[in-house]
């Protein structure tokens, strides 16, 4: 079954077909270091490990790029809030990025982290581009990109240009359209600056400024994947502007559509429906969030909705999170646990095993449908509990090929990355089920009581089956 995924440019559910054969390039949008991340960056780029990890587990051979923003206006201005200087500044919320991503477990899905300030080569080849073509224009000292001059302007957005006015615009008097945005700024006192020359109507201009916003990820691809490339994603909020002007200024450069073949979004994180945002200063720390979770029970609670929905976060969502994964824990501790006898065949088990690979992979492919395969990964554990209290043994075989299977699959959602489940109990907690068992079958009832809760306070749980006493931690 082919994997099929939403098209935001076309609107449509479309097959993947890669520009190369099975070779993928991919770009996401990344971080702006002027503050920590928060939850909802941690759910875009969860959402887009999540989709990596399933097309390299397919057989694509992915080169997955996200950039750093590391000239920006709110960079700027929270460096004068601080006292501190840009660079400072940078340097101190870079590494906390990279110190986040890595305890969410998704820094190494990544290929490469591209700062911004390394490609202003690219971005004043660019620009001169785009200048050649007619596309753009000076403004004392500035380059605007001429938006008249790019007809498919709104095809992502699907907005109409008199509908523009009402958002975000940069304002400078002399601009041709309110809605033209900047490919280059002039620069200011104080101000991180650069210098290029340029060649504008004939004359060349030295200009000193800074690149705009939209422009740092054209450039940065162009260089990285060329003019087209197979898939850029981010959160449905760069739709409009950043996504659409990245558009425009790329096809109107290269002259080759489209610039991006699939353009893929997730959809933002609320608090109390809210959108949650810095500017908003509603945001939740990732940081502040694995201080008291485990990084599992967030990848859980992520995947628990279509990347493409938002979700409303409340702290009740990741407490059920983490149960639901602790429950996962405990009954893959009893699996692993379980009785080896290498004369079973085990045909029922491996039969839901191909169940649950079967429905997981068609989840999947279906624009990457996690909370239905984390449905089929639930559906498995709770017969795989059941299994274990109707018959106390399995086949070696069959248990190793139901592990590899669980922990090959739930890798894509993030979660079951942890060799806890393989915790044993001690042979004095042993000895204290095997007398508690005893002292059921004969009937002392408030001896065995008591056993039980001398079991209980070592975490562990204990369940009575016609073929015996079962046991498995309960992880907390």
């Amino acid at each position: 079954m082919a994997i099929r995924l939403f098209n935001t440019l076309t609107k449509k559910i479309e097959d993947l077909i890669p520009i190369n054969n099975s070779h993928i390039n991919l770009f996401v949008c990344g971080q702006t270091v002027y503050d920590d991340m928060h939850l909802g960056h941690a759910k875009t780029y969860a959402n887009f490990a999540m989709i990596v990890r399933w097309l390299r587990l397919s057989g694509y051979d992915v080169r997955y790029i996200q950039n750093i923003t590391d000239v920006d206006d709110k960079i700027i201005n929270r460096a004068r809030e601080l006292g501190i200087s840009e660079k400072e500044l940078v340097n101190k919320y870079e590494t906390r990025f990279f110190e986040d991503v890595e305890k969410l477990g998704i820094k190494n899905d990544v290929d490469a982290y591209l700062r911004s300030h390394d490609y202003i080569d690219a971005i004043k080849d660019q620009i001169q581009t785009l200048l050649n073509k007619n596309f753009a224009y000076y403004l004392d000292g500035d380059i605007y990109f001429d938006v008249d001059k790019f007809e498919d302007y709104t095809l992502l957005s699907g907005m109409k240009l008199n509908d523009l006015g009402v958002h975000r615009i940069e304002p400078k008097a002399g601009k041709k359209n309110t809605y033209d945005f900047a490919l280059w700024k002039s620069a200011k006192e104080n101000e991180p600056k650069w210098n290029i020359e340029l060649n504008i109507n004939g004359k060349w201009l030295m200009l000193s400024g800074r690149p705009g916003w939209h422009i740092e990820d054209t450039a940065m691809t162009f260089k990285e994947f060329g003019p087209q490339y197979d898939i850029h994603g981010g959160a449905s909020e760069l739709i409009f502007p950043h996504h659409t002007n990245e558009i425009a200024q790329a096809e109107a450069a290269s002259g080759l559509k489209p610039f991006v073949k699939y353009w893929m979004h997730s959809g933002v994180l609320f608090i109390n429906n809210e959108k949650m945002s810095k500017s908003l200063k509603n945001f939740i720390r990732v940081r502040e969030v694995l201080e008291k979770y485990d990084y599992e029970a967030l990848r859980l609670l992520i995947s628990s909705t279509h990347y493409r929905k938002a979700i409303d976060y409340n702290e009740g969502l990741i407490e059920e999170s983490k149960q639901k994964l602790n429950y996962m824990y405990s009954v893959l501790n009893l699996f692993y646990n379980l009785k080896n006898t290498s004369s079973i065949q085990n045909n029922e088990i491996n039969k839901h095993i191909e169940n649950f690979k079967l429905e997981f992979v068609n989840a999947m492919n279906n624009d990457f449908n996690s909370p239905l395969a984390l449905s089929s990964l639930m559906t498995l554990i709770n017969y795989l509990k059941e299994y274990c209290k109707m018959y106390g043994e399995i086949g070696d075989k069959a248990k190793e090929n139901a592990i590899n299977e669980i922990l090959k699959l739930s890798n894509v959602l993030g979660i079951l990355e942890n060799n806890k489940y393989k915790k044993n109990i001690t042979d004095e907690t042993l000895d204290l089920i095997k007398k508690r068992e005893e002292a059921r079958k004969s009937k002392d009832f408030i001896k065995a009581d008591e056993l039980r809760k001398i079991i209980n306070e070592k975490n562990i749980e204990i369940e009575d089956t016609e073929k015996g006493t079962i046991w498995y931690f309960k992880f907390i």
